[in-house]
C-alpha cells in the first residue's frame, strides 16, 4: 500500500485538483486507489464539493453512504475546521481521525488522504493539521499556488513538515490566477531551497468537464 497525505500552503491552492488527478490516473492505469478527504468544512450534502470530485475521479456515485465514507468529518460552515465544528456543537479528535486514515491504510493499492486547508490550520483543541500529519506518519505532497507570496508560504509549510519528521515527497505547483511570473520560475527559485523527489508544475486547466480529468501526469508521485 502506498499511502500519501496531500496537504497545502493555504486553503484554496489545489489540493483537491491534484488528489483527483492523481486518483483518476491511477485508476485509468489500472491500479487500486483510495482516497478520502476526512475532514471538510463548507460542505453542503447535494454538492459541488471536494467529496464529490474525488468520488467522479475514483468512478464512484455521490451517494450519502459513499460520501459518509470519504468525509465522516462534515460541517457547513466555510470555517477553520475547529470553528466550523464549534458551529454545530461538535469537536475533531485528531486520533479518531488518524484511526479512521489508518483503517483505509491496509488494502492493497494506493490510498490518497486530502487534508483541509492548509498545514497549520487548526483542527480541535491544541491540535492542526500538522499533527494529524505527522502521527500517521505518511509521506507528504504540499501542494501551493504561484501568486505573490508563495515562495515565503511554501518554504514556511516545508520547514513545518521537516520540522515534524515528516517525509516530503513532491512539492506540486498549481498555477495561481494571477501569477507574477511563470510557474517554472517559482519551481527554479523553490528547487534552490528545498530538496523533494518530484517539484512540478499544474499549469491553468481549461475543460469541459472535470478538470482532473485533463491535468497533467502526477503518477510519478504516487509511484516512488
Amino acid at each position: 500500500m502506498t499511502a500519501l497525505f496531500v496537504t497545502g500552503s493555504g486553503t484554496g491552492v489545489g489540493k483537491t485538483l491534484v488528489t483527483a488527478a492523481l486518483a483518476h490516473q491511477l485508476r485509468m492505469q489500472g491500479r487500486a486507489v483510495t482516497a478520502v478527504k476526512p475532514v471538510i468544512s463548507g460542505f453542503a450534502s447535494d454538492g459541488p464539493s471536494d467529496s464529490h470530485d474525488l468520488l467522479a475521479a475514483l468512478g464512484r456515485p455521490a451517494t450519502a453512504a459513499a460520501i459518509a465514507a470519504v468525509s465522516p468529518w462534515r460541517f457547513a460552515a466555510p470555517l477553520s475546521p475547529d470553528m466550523a465544528a464549534a458551529r454545530e456543537g461538535r469537536r475533531l479528535d485528531v486520533a479518531e481521525i488518524v484511526g479512521f486514515c489508518r483503517a483505509g491504510a491496509t488494502g492493497a493499492g494506493a490510498l490518497l488522504v486530502e487534508g483541509v486547508g492548509g498545514v497549520m490550520v487548526p483542527l480541535g483543541g491544541r491540535a492542526t493539521v500538522l499533527d494529524w500529519i505527522a502521527a500517521l506518519g505518511f509521506p507528504a505532497v504540499l501542494v501551493v499556488g504561484s501568486y505573490l507570496g508563495t515562495l515565503s508560504h511554501t518554504l514556511t509549510a516545508a520547514a513545518a513538515l521537516a520540522g515534524r519528521g515528516v517525509a516530503l515527497r513532491a512539492i506540486v505547483v498549481s498555477e495561481s490566477p494571477e501569477s507574477p511570473v511563470p510557474p517554472a520560475e517559482t519551481v527554479a527559485t523553490l528547487a534552490r531551497h528545498v530538496s523533494v523527489p518530484h517539484l512540478v508544475v499544474v499549469p491553468r486547466l481549461s475543460a469541459a468537464g472535470p478538470l482532473w480529468e485533463v491535468a497533467p501526469d502526477l503518477t510519478a508521485i504516487a509511484l516512488g
